[in-house]
């Protein structure tokens, strides 16, 4: 990825097969916005949305992909790429996502926990693969969330990097959902620490966060995925990509 851009990734979150949002991560506090994921995708696009992110929340907790119908539908129909998180923990997962169209796989738990699968697949795939890294209080939090490994964030980024990672994905999960904005030092911090790309996520709740995220993006900053403040009304995915870019 070209280290000067800035993308804004529109987040649709698929538990049930439908789109909800979470908050911080708790199963048991979600709202539905839509039966039809694919029609919040068609939104997105139209709006300007330049890549579509998909989280497959059942395939979290599960912890092998399971609303892979829905995700290939999207990766079919949208004229973006896409890319998937949400339990994949084998090679041969990583293959049919891929083969069904998905342009980036994002892997989380697994990268902790199986690191002999992270580094065979960022070998095989590194430029389709996002490495997920969820931290709390700089470290790293693992199987949606339910636990916090004793591995620093910006550790594991150093050492996944040197193995082939060219994206990461990074949540302050305190920040996620609760709309109180990114924490920015944090990311430049990681970006600059793993010297790849690094995705914001969680905490994005108004065009003035993108705008202060965006300022990083020769730091590395190269984007940021916005979920429940599209739902809210608080960002206009329009309007933003108009400013960003």
């Amino acid at each position: 990825m070209n280290m000067s851009s800035f993308i804004i990734y529109p987040a649709i979150d698929i538990l049930g097969g439908k789109c909800v949002r979470l908050v911080q991560g708790d199963y048991n506090q979600e709202t539905v916005y839509n039966d039809s994921p694919l029609n919040v995708a068609r939104s997105w696009e139209e709006q300007g949305g330049k890549y579509i992110h998909l989280v497959d929340l059942d395939g979290a907790k599960a912890g092998h992909p399971v609303n892979d119908a829905i995700i290939g539908e999207i990766a079919a129909k949208a004229n973006v790429p896409v890319q998937v998180g949400g339990g994949l923990r084998t090679l041969a997962e990583v293959e049919r996502l891929l083969s069904i169209g998905v342009s980036r796989l994002i892997i989380g738990t697994a990268a902790i926990e199986d690191r002999a699968f992270t580094e065979e697949v960022l070998g095989k795939y590194g430029d389709k693969v996002a490495i997920g890294i969820d931290a709390r209080n700089g470290y790293v939090a693992t199987r949606g969330w339910l636990e916090t490994s004793e591995v620093q964030a910006e550790i594991l980024a150093k050492e996944l990097a040197s193995k082939g990672a060219e994206t990461f994905i990074f949540t302050d999960i305190s920040r996620d959902g609760m709309m109180q904005g990114p924490n920015v030092e944090a990311i430049v911090s990681l970006a600059k620490a793993s010297g790849r790309t690094v995705i914001a996520s969680g905490g994005v709740t108004k065009l003035d966060d993108l705008k202060a995220l965006s300022k990083h993006r020769l730091d590395g900053v190269g984007g940021a995925i916005v979920g429940k403040a599209l739902y809210t009304g608080s960002i206009n995915l329009s309007e933003a990509v108009n400013v960003i870019g």
